[in-house]
C-alpha cells in the first residue's frame, strides 16, 4: 500500500460576537459565542477520530494561535474529537497524547489589523471614502498601523516551509506505508490568516485576493498532487477512512 499523502488541516475558530458582527478581530481576545461552542464540539464528533477525516494517530502536529477563541477551540476539539473517543484511564491518556503534539504558534496568529480592529469592512469603506482616500481591501492595501499583505506572506511563507521540511518532505520519501511516520498537520487559528495560508500554500500572492472563504468554525484541507512536494494543491473534499469503518463494523 502507498504510504499517504501528508495533509494541513484548517480550521477556523467559532463564532464570536464579533465574527457574527463581521467586526475585524485580530489582537483582541474575544470568547466564543454558546453556539459557536457547540458547533465547534459537532465538529469534534463529525470530523476527528479513528474513522473520520481528521485522524488524530497522524497527526504529527498540532498548531494553535494564542488568541483565546482559538486555543478554545482546540480544546473542544480535543475533549469531543481528538481525545474523546474512549472513556476513563485511556481516554485521559489519549488526549494527553494529543496534547503533546500542540505548538502555540505566533505565525498562525491573526492579521494585525492596527488602526481597523474592532471595525466593519462596509465602516472601513464609508470613513475611507468620506475622507476622499478611495476604495479599501485588505488584500491589496493591509492594515494603517498593522500588518501589510507582504508581512502577512512573509511570515506564512516561514511557516509552511517549516511544515514541509519537518513533516511533509520525510514523509513524501517513504515508499512503503508502514515506515511512514504521522504527516498531517492541524493548524487551529483565524479567518485571514487561514485564507492567506492557502493562498500562500499554492504560490499564490494574496494582494490578488484569493477569493477563498472559510466561516467560523469552518474546515478546509491542503495537499499535494501525485505525492509531489513541488505540487502543492488546495484540497476540495477528502475522504472518509473506509478501512477503519470496516474494520469496527466487523468487531461489532
Amino acid at each position: 500500500m502507498s504510504p499517504p499523502v501528508p495533509r494541513v488541516f484548517l480550521i477556523r475558530h467559532g463564532e464570536t460576537e464579533w465574527s457574527l458582527d463581521g467586526r475585524h478581530t485580530g489582537t483582541t481576545d474575544i470568547p466564543l459565542t454558546e453556539i459557536g461552542e457547540r458547533r465547534i464540539r459537532a465538529t469534534g464528533r463529525a470530523l476527528v477520530g479513528p474513522d473520520r477525516l481528521i485522524v488524530p494517530s497522524n497527526l504529527a502536529a498540532i498548531f494553535v494561535s494564542p488568541r483565546t477563541r482559538a486555543r478554545r477551540t482546540l480544546r473542544l476539539l480535543v475533549d469531543e474529537g481528538l481525545g474523546g473517543h474512549q472513556s476513563g484511564p485511556e481516554g485521559e491518556q489519549e488526549k494527553k497524547e494529543v496534547e503533546k503534539k500542540v505548538e502555540v504558534r505566533e505565525d498562525v496568529r491573526e492579521w494585525d489589523y492596527g488602526d481597523y480592529e474592532g471595525r466593519t469592512s462596509k465602516d472601513i469603506k464609508e470613513e475611507r471614502h468620506a475622507k476622499g482616500m478611495g476604495d479599501w481591501s485588505i488584500w491589496r492595501d493591509g492594515c494603517p498601523g498593522g500588518e501589510s499583505p507582504q508581512q502577512m506572506m512573509d511570515r506564512l511563507d516561514s511557516l509552511i516551509s517549516d511544515i514541509r521540511q519537518r513533516f511533509h518532505a520525510p514523509a513524501l520519501d517513504q515508499t512503503e506505508s508502514e515506515k511512514c511516520p504521522p504527516c498531517d498537520v492541524l493548524v487551529v487559528a483565524h479567518g485571514h490568516v487561514l485564507r492567506s495560508l492557502a493562498s500562500r500554500w499554492v504560490g499564490n500572492d494574496i494582494s490578488h485576493n484569493p477569493s477563498l472563504l472559510l466561516e467560523a468554525g469552518g474546515v478546509g484541507c491542503l495537499s499535494y498532487e501525485h505525492r509531489n512536494i513541488e505540487e502543492p494543491a488546495i484540497l476540495l473534499g477528502g475522504a472518509f477512512v473506509v478501512d477503519a469503518v470496516e474494520d469496527a463494523a466487523a468487531k461489532k
